[in-house]
């Protein structure tokens, strides 16, 4: 049985803001779920998540998921979250969907903190083509191609920080943070490997916290993949803990 725990709002929190954080070029909503589409870019925008605590699927749902999936050229993906009903993961892992990736969903208090004044960091309400840019060059496989990461990033709503941080006038590592009700979800940490071991990242990170607590949020989110272990210990390091964990399942 599916069982609510003392954090089950908190993860319903954090996985229906997640949407608006990480926008999709198009949805649909079926039942308690939505389903993203993104030519690609991102796991999380362009595959099916669950929006309610005890999200069902019956067959004619999962037979609609996979059909509009392909119709995209996409391969058919689902997160299973702490949301999703027993029955409901046990027939998606039925139908043999396999394990993409697994993450962890953590959040960390923001009381007390304070926005960074240190003049190498830079937190735009609005991303430069450089940030784009930048941000798509120190990623790998299809998560390279700019225009694709743009179309998402150009549909953000809520407010944002796009941070850069400069070494000598050079950008050398980026961010973001969404504010929405309180929470802001932090993603896209990323370091140029010639300027890596210099705690750049862990400034990245300290800076957008210290931009959503000016932002009047109380809590800061973000998903790390579990075997990122250099990520999980510099995010321990400041305080995030783990409130969840789910994985994203495809179906070749």
């Amino acid at each position: 049985m599916l069982t609510k725990t003392d954090n089950s709002e908190l993860v319903l929190g954090c996985e229906r803001r997640i949407i608006n954080a990480w926008p999709a070029l198009s949805t649909l909503i079926v039942g308690d779920w939505v389903l993203r589409f993104a030519n690609g870019y991102s796991g999380r925008a362009n595959s099916a998540t669950p929006l309610s605590y005890g999200a069902e699927l019956d067959g004619t749902m999962l037979d609609l998921i996979e059909e509009l999936y392909r119709a995209d050229g996409l391969v058919p993906a689902i997160r299973l979250t702490p949301l999703v009903a027993d029955a409901t993961r046990a027939a998606v892992l039925e139908r043999g969907y396999r394990v993409k990736d697994k993450s962890f969903g953590q959040i960390a208090p923001l009381a007390g903190l304070a926005a960074s004044e240190e003049p190498e960091l830079q937190i735009e309400a609005r991303p430069s083509q450089e940030w784009t840019a930048g941000v798509a060059a120190l990623q790998s496989g299809h998560k390279t191609h700019v225009a694709n990461l743009a179309a998402i990033i150009e549909k953000v709503r809520l407010p944002a920080g796009f941070a850069t941080w400069l070494v000598e006038g050079e950008a050398v590592a980026f961010g973001m943070s969404v504010a929405e009700r309180g929470m802001a979800e932090i993603g896209l940490i990323c370091v140029d490997p010639g300027h890596r071991g210099h705690g750049y990242g862990r400034k990245i990170v300290q800076g957008l916290m210290g931009w959503a607590a000016a932002m009047d949020c109380h809590s800061a989110y973000l998903q790390v993949e579990q075997s990122n272990a250099v990520a999980i210990n510099l995010y321990g390091s400041l305080g995030f803990r783990e409130l969840y964990q789910y994985e994203t399942r495809i179906l070749d």
